[in-house]
């Protein structure tokens, strides 16, 4: 039984179809739904690195400044959604994006991971890096979500092969 549902969001031009789509499977199954947004640990070195440098850019300042961007548009892709700040358990991590994925899948427990697909390059044509990693090594059911032009691209990629 899925009890627990956790969406990873990059606040991607899918992050809204992906936290509609979760709330929705959450609310079919009367689960508890919580998002998390993962800084990329690669992003702050670059502003240490900057800092190395000379420049004057504060990684403390410079994290809290992105949190709080987060923040606000989770809330905005909250009402879009039509769900209440106070329904959503909401996580910032920062690391690598995909072990920090699975170690909190572990950590709470969770039940069921609904993410988003991306097409970066030929090794992850129908996956990001990240839902990669993810797919191949969680150890709960993974749900991967595609939007309506996503689903199009693909169906289009095997109806030429069908002929």
């Amino acid at each position: 039984m899925i009890k627990k549902i956790l969406a990873p969001l990059a606040f991607s031009p899918y992050a809204e179809g992906i936290l509609r789509f979760a709330a929705d499977l959450a609310k079919a199954f009367g689960a508890q739904l919580a998002v998390v947004n993962v800084i990329n640990e690669r992003d702050l070195e670059a502003v240490r690195k900057i800092t190395a440098f000379g420049y004057k850019v504060d990684t403390e300042h410079y994290l809290q400044t992105l949190i709080q961007e987060r923040r606000d548009e989770l809330s905005k892709l909250l009402a879009r959604v039509g769900l209440d700040e106070e329904a959503v358990d909401f996580h910032f991590e920062v690391g690598n994006p995909a072990e920090k994925l699975l170690q909190l899948v572990v950590k709470e427990n969770f039940d069921a991971v609904v993410m988003g697909v991306k097409n970066r390059d030929i090794r992850t044509l129908f996956t990001g890096s990240v839902a990669e990693r993810v797919f191949q090594r969680c150890p709960v059911t993974v749900i991967s979500y595609r939007d309506e032009d996503i689903s199009a691209h693909l169906r289009k990629r095997i109806e030429r092969h069908m002929e």
